[in-house]
């Protein structure tokens, strides 16, 4: 296992920049604020950790990217940001989620209340859901898992269509697998930057996905018929379960994170952080690390304090309810207590 330590210095830099200008927007941070940010970046602090390299098959080591600094962030002329007549992040779901319709109601909506908690001042809507048939997309049976998937491209001309004139981006979600051209076996998403938009599948965040007894593997080979969308009709879509929501989660704000012009972390262990697998994408963080928290709160303009506060009511509202969907957050656990230390240092400053 290898670990990725960055001289203070290096991540000072990075976080702060070496333009006067940056560094006289930092001094806008509170001190608690200034403070969080600033020993999140030294060693052996109790909140952010550096990255681990697992093999030579995880992200860093097998997509070799640019470091992305604050400044390099801020000077993107393609980065994104949310402007008065585009605040609304619009979610739009495609095809069945989860067992029965309440279910996956419910489901759908705890994924948008956690985007609207991460994205703290954006407004998150939900699309009224559509079915497979209605994108017209193309589809096919993968050789290898012998499960159905979309074309990515072609949902990504779908959403073209559909995005609202107030959106700051559109995201479409699905329970079936992708493709993104005949060549390649899967993509987890697909997104363009530039129209602020992008569509993304949780099928692969099945626990049993990669097992023979998946039930979403079908069961003899069958001959599809492009147009013919009656196959999709009852198809397996995963049980709702706490880590499935984790997961979902953690794939939706990294990906919207990408619409702002957030790349990939490669600073500390970040929810911005690359993954090629499965097990890499579970050992990422729900966090931003504080270099991308920056880049964020500069384009949103929260108090970090707030930011935190709602997701943390998001973690604990409902999670302990005794009706029969009440929200499955144990997995969640780890983050509410790493919630509850950073509030504790941001809380700290007397007013």
């Amino acid at each position: 296992m290898q670990v990725i330590k960055h001289p203070v210095e290096r991540l000072h830099t990075a976080l702060l920049s070496t333009r006067k200008d940056l560094i006289k927007t930092f001094q806008k941070f509170s001190r608690a604020e200034k403070t969080f940010l600033e020993d999140g970046l030294l060693p052996g602090n109790s909140l952010f950790s550096p990255i681990t390299i697992h093999s030579d098959s995880d992200w860093i080591p097998a997509h070799p990217e640019d470091l992305q600094d604050f400044q390099s962030f801020y000077i993107n002329p393609y980065r994104r940001s949310p402007d008065r007549g585009h605040k609304t992040i619009y979610i739009q779901t495609i095809g069945s989620f989860g067992e029965g319709a309440v279910v996956a109601e419910q489901y759908v909506e705890w994924m948008k209340d956690y985007c609207q908690a991460f994205f703290y001042g954006l407004v998150v809507k939900l699309l009224p859901p559509v079915t497979v048939a209605s994108t017209t997309c193309s589809f096919r049976v993968n050789n290898n898992t012998h499960n159905l998937q979309l074309h990515a491209g072609e949902l990504l001309n779908f959403l073209k269509k559909k995005k609202p004139r107030d959106a700051f981006c559109i995201v479409g979600i699905t329970m079936i697998d992708l493709y993104p051209k005949e060549s390649w076996n899967f993509v987890f998403g697909q997104a363009s930057l530039t129209e602020g938009m992008g569509v993304f599948s949780f099928a692969r965040y099945d626990e049993h996905f990669y097992e023979r007894s998946y039930a979403g593997r079908l069961k003899k080979k069958i001959e599809l018929k492009q147009g013919d969308y009656s196959v999709f009709d009852s198809y397996y879509t995963p049980p709702i379960t706490s880590i499935l929501l984790l997961r979902s989660c953690k794939t939706l704000t990294h990906e919207i994170g990408h619409i702002f012009g957030v790349e990939h972390c490669q600073w500390l262990n970040c929810v911005m952080q690359g993954s090629n697998h499965l097990v890499e994408s579970d050992r990422r963080t729900l966090v931003l690390c504080p270099i991308c928290l920056r880049k964020l709160q500069s384009a949103i303009g929260f108090k970090i304090a707030d930011r935190y506060k709602a997701i943390l009511h998001w973690i604990e509202d409902g999670a302990d309810s005794n009706g029969q969907h009440s929200k499955p957050t144990q997995a969640f656990q780890e983050y509410k207590d790493w919630l509850y230390k950073c509030l504790e240092i941001l809380d700290s400053e007397t007013p």
